[in-house]
């Protein structure tokens, strides 16, 4: 939300909180993942990138593929236009993100070896990096919790030096995650994105 939204929310909130329920009721018979597809494409066609990095995030978080994405700009084209497609493929690729790399849009998700269960003392939180990706593990006992290390916000790579009592902290906006968990506790209301792991062979494996 622009700074100029916040404040004619809190300065006519009886005139915006109308609009806010229309944006919200709007959508309702939608599923998630549909839903902020479409709003990725409001926000291109506006170019509110902060906004676009939003949805985007929030697409890929309801299982949205990068692939799906750009099919999603590419149907848009006759209200979007190619140069709209290009300021949003431009930030994509400013922002570095795993699954928009071109040899991973045709990869098909797999299991990956990330590292030795060794490596991660029981109790702990680890992070690491993985086939491109950075990943937050939290060991306890024989129980792995994988996380991707970008924010759900917008996609910030968060680094080792976020973490401090357990406690992750985004440095681009300080939302706050519990690192057991994945849980976002302040600023924000979204979660880490977890993946799926497993052991096999005192190694640990992570899907995506």
């Amino acid at each position: 939300m622009s700074d100029a939204l916040n404040y004619l929310l809190k300065a006519r909130p009886d005139a915006l909180s109308h609009y806010f329920a229309f944006l919200k009721d709007a959508g309702k018979h939608l599923d998630p993942k549909t839903r902020n597809l479409i709003s990725v494409i409001t926000k291109v066609d506006a170019q509110t990138e902060r906004g676009f990095k939003q949805y985007l995030g929030r697409a890929l978080r309801e299982g949205s593929t990068p692939m799906e994405v750009l099919d999603a700009l590419l149907m848009a084209f006759p209200t979007l236009g190619l140069a709209k497609i290009i300021w949003a493929v431009d930030i994509i690729l400013e922002m570095d993100l795993p699954g928009f790399q071109p040899e991973a849009l045709t990869r098909l998700a797999q299991w990956h070896d990330v590292m030795a269960c060794a490596e991660v003392p029981d109790g702990t939180v680890v992070r690491t990096e993985c086939d491109g990706r950075g990943l937050f593990i939290y060991r306890d006992q024989q129980s792995y919790q994988v996380f991707d290390s970008r924010c759900p916000h917008q996609n910030t790579d968060i680094s080792e030096l976020a973490l401090k009592n357990n406690i992750l902290t985004c440095p681009k906006h300080q939302w706050e995650f519990d690192a057991h968990s994945g849980a976002c506790i302040k600023n924000g209301n979204s979660p880490l994105k977890r993946f799926e792991s497993r052991v096999d062979n005192n190694r640990l494996l992570a899907y995506w």
